[in-house]
């Protein structure tokens, strides 16, 4: 009776197994085109050199020092000079590596080698990690104390204000209002933001790591246009803007990729605008 059972049982799965196999061969291939391929690697290797440079390097952070010093001592300077001025000075910073550092956010980027999102990026505002950059806080709570309005007018969005303020707030940075704090509404051009700032006062310095963070004569420019720009204000340098150094990203590489020709890759236009030595035969 046993031997028989198992017969049948046997003989059951056999019969099971002629419908089944079928729908599974039938399937199969579908169900495997359906899966999701990866995201291809994001073009980000060659910025990992500049972010250890920007974590790990002295001389980035004496850059950081040497420019506040600089800061410090124009203010200094202008509070002398103009000390019957009756006008409230004002001191506009960018934020994001000017005075709060995210190459953590950009190594983990380089890590994954996945490309920059607004959705990590959010996130990473929201989270309000960013640390102080050296000197910076020092600098604004001494303007701070002498009087002088300092804004921050950076390209985050709206929705990331309440991340922003707190991070600032909590690295210690001075007077971080709704005033004072400038997010970018629609344009990215900070224009607007500084002539608002500039209506009730006199506009003493301005600091940042974007050419595009001193005046809009470097805006949308080429990479010849954004350096005869430069040249045109070199005066302003070290006396009404400061630079912060960012070799991580910023319109500078935004100018070398611009028109890039057909089936030309972001890596070929680095290269083909490198300018190398050659040999003499």
């Amino acid at each position: 009776m046993r031997t028989a059972h198992g017969g049948r049982r046997r003989a059951g799965w056999l019969c099971t197994l002629a419908f089944i196999l079928p729908a599974l061969i039938t399937f199969a291939p579908s169900a495997i085109a359906q899966q999701p391929s990866p995201a291809p690697a994001a073009d980000n290797e060659y910025q990992v050199g500049a972010i250890l440079w920007a974590q790990s390097s002295g001389e980035a952070r004496a850059l950081y020092y040497q420019a506040c010093t600089l800061a410090r001592m124009m203010l200094d300077r202008d509070l002398k000079t103009h000390h019957k001025d009756k006008q409230q000075r004002a001191v506009v910073v960018d934020v994001d590596e000017t005075i709060l550092d995210n190459s953590p956010f950009q190594a983990r980027l380089a890590k994954a080698r996945k490309e920059y999102s607004q959705k990590d990026w959010a996130a990473w505002t929201s989270a309000a990690q960013a640390t102080a950059l050296p000197g910076a806080v020092e600098f604004l709570r001494y303007a701070d104390s002498k009087g002088v309005r300092v804004f921050y007018i950076t390209n985050r969005k709206l929705e990331e204000k309440a991340g922003t303020a707190k991070n600032l707030r909590q690295a210690g940075f001075p007077n971080v209002t709704d005033e004072t704090l400038l997010l970018r509404t629609d344009a990215s051009s900070k224009e607007p933001r500084r002539q608002k700032v500039a209506e009730q006062y006199r506009i003493v310095l301005l600091m940042g790591d974007n050419l595009n963070d001193f005046s809009d004569v470097f805006e949308k420019k080429t990479v010849a246009e954004r350096l005869a720009a430069v040249e045109q204000n070199r005066d302003q340098f070290g006396t009404r803007f400061i630079v912060l150094p960012n070799a991580m990203y910023g319109d500078w590489e935004t100018a070398i990729y611009n028109n890039l020709a057909p089936g030309e890759t972001r890596e070929q236009r680095r290269k083909s605008t490198l300018k190398a030595f050659t040999p003499q035969p």
